[in-house]
């Protein structure tokens, strides 16, 4: 009997152990390994393209450096910089668009580039050089291709924007770190007493953020870390002149005549409940030696916004981009509650200098959305939407008339693709300001083209009064082509990026009917080449049209059943008709990156990929019959599939990332149709989200049968498929705490079900480190091998 206990703890602690990072077979490692096609940036005076090559998976020990998680934000605090940059680059080209030649810049070593700040003129290119221990200021000279750094100059970027050009293009704006800023704060060895939080009996509804401030000694390294002094630099001589105190800056911009600073910061009293964004903000306007001479909003603590609602008073506060020194901004007239009955939500209003007089431009009968763009001409394009419908508007707005002459531009339901009319194409002006490129009524259009045959990108010439449309460029039959840049006012010469089912993603200048290549990337993975991919349509039992694309290995026998692998993300729609709308082009080129579920392809698997699965109905109660839509909808792609004769029905694993992964957990709880599956990043219990998720309004205890009902958390007894369980340890994602995947493994675990966990050291909710990106591929083909491919009957 001892023995037996003996060998039972032996396993148990053979379960628990810390493995070393696996990889993939080598197939796979040879195509995750290829380089990625680079990120193009087109200097605003049209003359010079750059290329920016992607470093795409820094090594485990980059992510394993020491990383504080303070008010919503990581922050590395070695170069006082962001913890694992979003976008970095490790290669930069320089193309000119008239002789077509083509310059390297060398990189100093040990250095990421962040994306390109242009100046107006386009001569000159601003970076951030992230090295270890310090972030640098680099200027791009166009004419020499010579890269340069900005001596004495240390930037921070842990906090707000790190630079920025000011009117003119010869200066920039920088946040760096204050000279006198001393060591930072130690943590106390013994607490001065108990970390306490206290809440007055007033309702505080508030999404699950993490990373968020925990103790006095959190808010002196956030105020650490996160304090700037701001300063200009002129490009030419490094010269620095200091501008007002330090402060938290979220943001700092210069008027369109350089006269002025539009300034947000934030102060005291933080909050160790919600995240920086929502903290106590000043709004201000600063003349240039950083003197106060207008205050435009002191917005308190936000801490009693409505779910779904807004901050009052003034917010999206920003210059109006054919003035000198004007501001525009919204002001919620609902108490920023979208519950509440009223004839109009928001109103929009302007400052002109001395900014103490404040007009209104107009009002919105729904909510604003998203930042308002400007004509040349001063006219306003601006957005509302009704959370209700999910309808979007869009407006002509002349804010120089009194009142403002308002004409409705596009009405559409904010999910329905095929009415999609693009977004704006826009250009820098010499101030720095943003505008959409236009002239008089007519402005330029882009968008994906989406269509029951897929998507068809185009260049629209839109008449913003009559609505009529001329069609300057549309995608090609057989390809995917996409314009990446307007080059003229007429719209006939242009930057696209262009790719097919079989051509590796290219740049390309259109111009006088002639296609001239600008790069001429090799495919870095032909054996891709031979996985054949197609868009496949059909409907779910109650004749909701859906589909998915299939894609089919290398090699691959026509009638021949394979194993199978369902990769989904249900969304929330209002009717059938956006519900079964066709997403993205059976035309991309196949490219595989990070720990993508297309990898399958090399193990011999086929994929049903983004598989429809629609949660339909009326946006309040919708999630009633989210379990049976997803399992009909799951039901619908397999019967397809297998009626093809390319699926074999009792080997179809199903998986998915983050809501894909929660819906994995319940595919498998509540039905019967696959062998397994592999949930990522998911959130099982949601309970641990009571005051929304996803689409999802109502509390949990507005609807505890819904929230229960949908948690596979508590139907963990009913996993009896195996499931593969992946989670980053660090992961930030609102509502995908990693105690999620803890909870359901031990759920499964505990309930006799087949499971294993993998939980990756220093990773977020995507997985960025090579070693992370590997061992996940490996560990997923391992997973379905064993219980799809060669599952036992």
């Amino acid at each position: 009997m001892r023995r037996i206990l003996l060998l039972s703890l032996f396993a148990s602690l053979a379960l628990v152990a810390q493995t070393k990072y696996k990889q993939p077979p080598e197939a796979i490692l040879k195509v995750l390994r290829a380089p990625a096609t680079p990120i193009p940036s087109v200097n605003p005076a049209k003359t010079h393209l750059l290329l920016l090559e992607p470093d795409r998976y820094p090594p485990i020990a980059e992510l394993a450096q020491p990383m504080l998680r303070l008010a919503g934000l990581r922050i590395n605090p070695r170069n006082n910089g962001p913890r694992n940059p979003r976008a970095s680059y490790k290669a930069v080209e320089l193309i000119n668009l008239t002789t077509l030649g083509k310059q390297a810049v060398p990189l100093p070593a040990g250095a990421r580039f962040s994306a390109a700040e242009w100046n107006p003129q386009g001569d000159t290119a601003a970076f951030v050089a992230m090295f270890e221990d310090r972030l640098e200021l680099y200027l791009l000279d166009v004419k020499t291709a010579q890269l340069r750094a900005v001596p004495k100059v240390r930037l921070n970027a842990a906090y707000g924007e790190a630079m920025s050009w000011l009117p003119g293009g010869r200066s920039l704006l920088v946040q760096t770190i204050p000279a006198q800023r001393g060591k930072a704060p130690e943590a106390p060895l013994v607490p001065a007493g108990p970390d306490i939080q206290e809440s007055f009996g007033k309702a505080t509804p508030a999404p699950t953020y993490q990373d968020l401030l925990k103790s006095e000694h959190d808010e002196a390294l956030f105020e650490y870390y996160g304090t700037s002094q701001l300063a200009v630099v002129e490009a030419a001589t490094g010269r620095t002149t200091l501008v007002g105190q330090p402060g938290l800056f979220g943001s700092a911009e210069a008027s369109p005549n350089g006269q002025h600073y539009l300034v947000t910061k934030v102060h005291r009293p933080f909050s160790w409940v919600l995240p920086v964004e929502r903290f106590p903000e000043d709004v201000e306007v600063w003349d240039q030696a950083g003197k106060t001479v207008a205050s435009i909003a002191k917005l308190p603590l936000a801490d009693r916004v409505p779910l779904e609602g807004v901050r009052t008073g003034p917010r999206n506060v920003q210059w109006y981009p054919t003035e000198g020194a004007t501001l525009l901004w919204v002001e919620a007239l609902d108490g920023g509650n979208p519950k509440e009955t009223v004839p109009h939500r928001d109103r929009v209003l302007m400052a002109q200098a001395p900014f103490t007089s404040p007009r209104e431009v107009t009002k919105l009968e729904k909510r604003a959305m998203g930042r308002t763009n400007y004509l040349r001409d001063g006219r306003m394009l601006a957005s509302d939407y009704d959370r209700k419908t999910k309808r979007l508007r869009m407006f002509l707005v002349d804010p120089t008339k009194s009142p403002a002459q308002v004409d409705e531009v596009l009405s559409r339901n904010m999910q329905d693709r095929y009415r999609d009319m693009g977004t704006a194409v826009t250009e820098l002006l010499p101030s720095g300001q943003r505008v959409v490129v236009s002239e008089g009524d007519f402005a330029f259009f882009t968008g994906d083209g989406a269509s029951p045959q897929g998507d068809r990108p185009f260049l629209d010439r839109v008449n913003l009064k009559t609505k009529a449309k001329e069609r300057l460029f549309a995608c090609g039959d057989g390809v995917y082509e996409s314009v990446v840049n307007v080059l003229d006012k007429e719209g006939k010469r242009l930057i696209t990026r262009r790719e097919s089912t079989t051509e590796p993603p290219n740049f390309f200048l259109l111009a006088g009917g002639k296609r001239t290549a600008l790069t001429s990337f090799v495919d870095p993975a032909p054996e891709m080449r031979q996985v054949k991919k197609q868009l496949v349509n059909y409907q779910r039992a109650d004749g909701v049209p859906l589909s998915f694309t299939l894609y089919l290995p290398p090699g691959y026998q026509p009638g021949t059943p394979l194993p199978t692998v369902l990769w989904a993300y249900p969304r929330e729609y209002n009717d059938a008709d956006t519900a079964g709308q066709i997403n993205g082009s059976p035309y991309r080129f196949t490219q595989l990156a990070g720990a993508s579920h297309l990898f399958y392809l090399l193990a011999g698997y086929a994929i049903l990929d983004d598989a429809a699965l629609p949660v339909i109905g009326d946006p309040e109660t919708a999630n009633n019959t989210y379990l049976e839509q997803i399992v009909a909808g799951a039901k619908a792609a397999i019967d397809k599939a297998a009626a093809m004769g390319v699926t074999d029905p009792k080997r179809v694993g199903v998986g998915g990332h983050s809501y894909g992964g929660f819906m994995t957990a319940n595919l498998l709880a509540h039905s019967d149709l696959f062998a397994a599956g592999v949930a990522r990043s998911g959130a099982y219990n949601r309970t641990l989200t009571p005051f929304g998720f996803q689409a999802e309004r109502r509390t949990l205890w507005e609807a505890p049968a819904t929230y229960l009902g949908m948690s596979p958390f508590l139907s963990a007894h009913k996993i009896n498929e195996p499931i593969l369980l992946i989670h980053g340890q660090a992961d930030n994602n609102t509502g995908t705490f990693p105690i999620q995947s803890e909870r359901m493994y031990a759920a499964i675990r505990g309930n006799g079900g087949t499971v294993r966990f993998v939980y990756l050291p220093f990773e977020s909710h995507g997985y960025a480190a090579r070693e992370s990106v590997e061992h996940t591929l490996a560990e997923m083909v391992e997973w379905f091998d064993k219980h799809v491919k060669n599952r036992a009957e």
